[in-house]
């Protein structure tokens, strides 16, 4: 055995050595994994994990297990962990005797990396056991012949989760949502099931339960044979008048409805006055039968289990899961199902009907043989709970695993706060050997905001076509609608099973100061994700997604915080955040504030994404001079000739600095008065003491804005954006920052915001006194937005919440709309 010294371990050293009459088996490796720079810092934490190892076979002499505690192979001892996923370990198995020993797994992969190597007259059996992303227990079998000399069960440890807390959790998250996502086929490691009592198993699921309880099964149906159920039929054959006997309902019948049977004969049967005996009628005869329900239905359950068994083999012999079908399961399959339709072809089953009717009887829940067919058939036909210690059930690797949670387990965020839409949400794909989510926009789930009504989709595998370069394929987007926008604002989201444990002189070590994080090279792939997913609009390319981050395995949400690769993500939208089961405040809080920001506080964040063009167009702010139109005449005189003429001395202030021009139409000028009509200044002209609005072509905005009891006495200088979303006259009224900013809140919670200002003419008030949104009114005031909620209670919110972080006064504003 190497020496361990220092606590460090750069050779492999021995875990496990077995004895036996037979042989001597030794499994090398290093007792700890990357996580940890050294054996001694493995040895000096706390952890409360045990490892399984199960030792069964002719003959065992010694089982020793490698002690990290004192450095040394011991034969009592308390396994502590010390295989571990991605490791890699060597088996060597040294012969004792002339047996021909070989080495067999259930997992082709793993049987065939252990082979015999000749050593002069004798051999040894040698490989490497690695275990890449799979944790649970593995079973290998050193036989002769067929004959298991020794069976060997280590437990493989995950090196980036809690065995105990994260993994286990993991795997019941995934299950429970959708049933079997979490099972594989075949693979390197198991864990224990039980039965369920409901639920349809996949093929995966029914090898199990097949190779458990064939072989009983098999026993049953042959218990049967030797002693089936029967039952006495009544038949009735046709017979000559003088060998009819006894009678019953339905040969009386028969005669009955036959009178010409019968004839007139001296000593006959007296009716009426006649003297008569049928010359021919119906006897009674009792038959032993063994067409019973219950037979059918035995018959029926074999004829099932060969169609599934057939499913299974042709899946096997067909699937891409393995390049080459493993030849051992799929002979074993095919003896069963031989066997089975061995029985059915023997004389006793040959002669049972079909079934034709649902059966329950006390036949099968009591009679040998027939119940333990029976309650075998059942079981076989349900799934697998992973809990307990009956049924060895793969599960996909710890990658695969991870991916599936993030996505449903962001969907379970999204739930907790937002009503689903859409409860057709995941579909899977159950046409292979296991079941897997279906990597197209299908597998999605669509809720909706509950006050502002806005839609936010959670999409699984989105393929994103038709970019410039290539395909994108990332694990989760989330897209968030904003209200007064065309289009929808997407992050990515991306799984990646993979940390980098910042050990101490490492370049990560160094350059993030020891904290744990993501790959550097997965971050890069955020990049790559966010620049090249781009939409092409009459226009340039823009980016439509907003930010992309990596989700990876990590439980200390509070000291990530320091880590740069988090503190990136407020400054350009790009990085990493801890995702396990019992770490998810990060996210929740996340994903909550992404939902609950502005249009414009993303703009901000992001670099030139989607619509910064357009958002920096309305930071310039295309003027539009919203002028009175004083008499129909006018107004019709305008709208012929493109021209609009107004007085000089109305003008005063800023009006120069207009691009647009629209008309404000009182009662006395129009039916439907407001805003109808606004156009780009072609051309301005001064005329005497007029100036002359030219335009090409008059606009119809596409709701006419109302005036709601105010009105414009002379004009106003507002925005373009803010006239193409107004619906109401105030609305065009927005002097400050701040109450352009606290009506874009308010109209995302609706498009009925109510505003008094503190005049009933628009170019002379100088403020919104206040603002009203579902019997709640906003205050506007020096230092603070003073809030009044429908029970009259009164909240303030510091007015440089406002301005620096706006999502936040949202949130606050969507929990005053809900106090009842």
């Amino acid at each position: 055995m190497a020496s361990l010294h220092s606590g460090s371990v750069k050779t492999d050293v021995e875990l496990l050595y077995i004895e036996t009459d037979d042989m001597t088996v030794v499994i090398k490796g290093k007792p700890y994994h990357e996580k940890f720079e050294g054996l001694a810092q493995y040895r000096n934490l706390d952890l409360h994990d045990s490892m399984r190892l199960i030792v069964h076979g002719e003959g065992i002499r010694t089982v020793q297990v490698f002690d990290i505690n004192n450095n040394q192979l011991q034969e009592k001892y308390s396994h502590r962990p010390i295989f571990f996923e991605n490791g890699v370990y060597q088996l060597i198995v040294s012969p004792k005797g002339a047996k021909d020993l070989y080495f067999y797994h259930e997992h082709q992969g793993l049987r065939n990396a252990v082979d015999k190597v000749n050593i002069g007259d004798s051999y040894v059996l040698m490989g490497n056991l690695q275990f890449r992303n799979e944790v649970g227990l593995s079973t290998f079998e050193i036989r002769c012949t067929n004959n298991k000399l020794l069976t060997v069960t280590i437990e493989v440890f995950p090196t980036k989760l809690d065995y105990q807390k994260d993994y286990q959790k993991l795997l019941e998250e995934v299950n429970d949502e959708i049933y079997n996502l979490a099972y594989h086929f075949i693979k390197k490691t198991y864990l224990s099931a039980k039965a369920k009592l409901e639920g349809t198993p996949s093929r995966s699921e029914f090898l199990r339960l097949i190779e458990s309880h064939f072989d009983k099964l098999f026993q049953a149906i042959h218990q049967i044979e030797r002693q089936p159920h029967h039952k006495l039929t009544t038949t009735h054959t046709r017979v000559r008048g003088d060998q009819l006997g006894r009678q019953d309902q339905k040969a009386r019948h028969y005669l009955k409805k036959r009178p010409h049977l019968f004839v007139g004969v001296k000593d006959g049967i007296s009716i009426g006055a006649k003297s008569v005996m049928p010359t021919s009628g119906l006897n009674i005869k009792k038959e032993l039968t063994y067409d019973t329900h219950e037979n059918r239905f035995i018959k029926w359950m074999m004829n099932r289990l060969i169609e599934k068994l057939e499913d299974l083999i042709e899946t096997l012999q067909n699937s891409r899961y393995d390049a080459t079908p493993d030849v051992e399961i799929i002979n074993s399959l095919s003896q069963m199902k031989l066997k089975l339709i061995g029985k059915i072809n023997n004389q006793s089953w040959r002669n049972i009907g079909k079934l034709d009717r649902s059966v329950m009887s006390l036949v099968l829940q009591m009679e040998p043989g027939y119940r333990d067919a029976f309650q075998i058939y059942l079981l076989v036909s349900r799934g697998l709970a992973l809990q307990g210690n009956i049924y060895k059930m793969s599960v996909k690797d710890v990658a695969t695993l991870y991916e599936y949670w993030t996505y449903l387990k962001l969907g379970q965020i999204l739930g907790k706060k937002y009503e689903m839409v859409d409860q057709d949400i995941v579909k899977v794909n159950r046409g292979g050997l296991f079941v897997n989510l279906q990597p197209n926009a299908t597998a999605k789930r669509v809720y909706r905001h509950p006050q502002t009504k806005e839609k936010i989709t959670l999409i699984y595998q989105k393929r994103e076509r038709k970019l410039p370069t290539i395909t994108q394929v990332p694990d989760t987007m989330l897209s968030i609608e904003k209200k007064g926008k065309d289009y929808e604002y997407q992050y990515v989201f991306d799984a990646k099973y993979r940390i980098d444990f910042a050990l101490a002189g490492t370049t990560y070590g160094r350059n993030y100061h020891g904290i744990p994080g993501p790959m550097e090279e997965d971050i890069n792939t955020m990049h790559r994700y966010r620049d090249s997913i781009v939409v092409n609009e009459k226009g340039p390319f823009e980016r439509k997604a907003f930010g992309a981050y990596v989700l990876f395995p990590w439980d200390n949400e509070e000291i990530y915080q320091e880590h740069k690769l988090y503190k990136s993500i407020e400054e350009v939208n790009i990085g990493g955040l801890p995702f396990l089961p019992n770490a998810t405040s990060i996210v929740e809080q996340f994903v909550e504030r992404l939902i609950d920001k502005s249009p414009e506080e993303i703009q901000q964040e992001g670099i030139l994404p989607r619509g910064t063009l357009s958002e920096w167009e309305s930071t310039i702010e295309e003027k539009v001079l919203v002028v009175k139109v004083s008499n129909e005449t006018e107004y019709k005189s305008a709208l012929h000739d493109r021209t609009f003429k107004i007085s000089a001395n109305r003008l005063n202030k800023n009006w120069q600095e207009a691009k647009y021009i629209a008309l404000y139409t009182t009662r006395e000028v129009a039916e439907n008065n407001g805003v109808t009509y606004y156009a780009e200044i072609k051309e301005v002209r001064i005329v005497g003491d007029e100036v002359w609005y030219v335009v090409d072509k008059w606009n119809v905005l596409s709701d006419n804005i109302k005036p709601v009891g105010y009105g414009i006495s002379n004009y106003v200088i507002t925005g373009l954006n803010n006239l193409l979303e107004a619906k109401e006259l105030p609305e065009l009224f927005m002097r400050s920052k701040d109450e352009r900013t606290l009506w874009r809140i308010l109209a995302r919670f609706s498009d009925r915001v109510k505003y008094v200002l503190d005049d009933y003419s628009l170019d002379v008030a100088k403020s919104v006194e206040s603002f009203s949104i579902k019997d709640m009114k906003l205050f506007l005031r020096k230092d603070y937005i003073m809030v009044e909620d429908r029970l009259g209670k009164e909240h303030r919110i510091p007015l440089n919440t406002l301005r620096d972080n706006p999502s936040e006064v949202f949130k606050k504003l969507a929990v005053f709309m809900e106090v009842r």
